[in-house]
């Protein structure tokens, strides 16, 4: 473990970085870029309300009464897309974890399984509200207006409220034993 995170400046470069950051960013726009162009074309003669507070596709689907075929099959690729990084985000962490747990020192394997935990946490808030609300739209029968506006309202807000949360509490814990390290009181 230890000499893996010595070579990881050398494997995963500065340019390395920002090609896949550009790549992810690439791949994040064509995914949600059709949807506005998809939902432009139906024809909506029901009510036009919204059941959240932000313009959810599943949500924008549901009001046209055209086909919407190709919405759905788009909307089904893109879940596919989304279920993708999460199995390719749990088998990374499963490698980790192997990598962490084979490590001799107790030590090392707590600093890199607290690093962990942060992360998934991260993932976690960000997932599991957007897959929340998915499966209500697509499977519950009987929805609750009050609970789909909340569910919704926590994808939009919860993720970026709470992963500086997250990383500001692991950044405490180093800062704290940083200045433990070199015996500076705080006061």
């Amino acid at each position: 473990m230890v000499g893996a995170s010595k070579r990881y400046s050398s494997i995963l470069t500065s340019n390395k970085v920002v090609k896949i950051g550009l790549i992810l960013a690439f791949r994040s726009i064509l995914l949600v870029l059709p949807f506005p162009f998809t939902l432009r074309r139906l024809k909506y003669c029901q009510k036009n309300l919204l059941s959240h507070s932000y313009c959810l596709p599943q949500d924008t689907m549901k009001l046209a009464c055209s086909d919407n075929k190709i919405n759905v099959i788009y909307g089904f690729f893109v879940a596919l897309c989304i279920m993708l990084d999460m199995a390719l985000i749990f088998l990374s962490y499963v490698l980790i974890m192997r990598a962490v747990l084979s490590t001799e020192s107790l030590e090392e394997k707590l600093k890199a399984l607290n690093t962990c935990v942060s992360h998934i946490c991260a993932v976690l808030i960000f997932y599991v509200p957007i897959i929340t609300l998915s499966a209500i739209h697509r499977f519950a029968k009987h929805k609750i207006p009050l609970v789909m506006i909340l569910i919704a309202d926590v994808f939009l807000l919860v993720p970026p409220l709470m992963n500086p949360i997250v990383y500001c509490i692991k950044t405490q814990q180093i800062w704290e034993k940083v200045l433990r390290k070199y015996n500076i009181c705080r006061r």
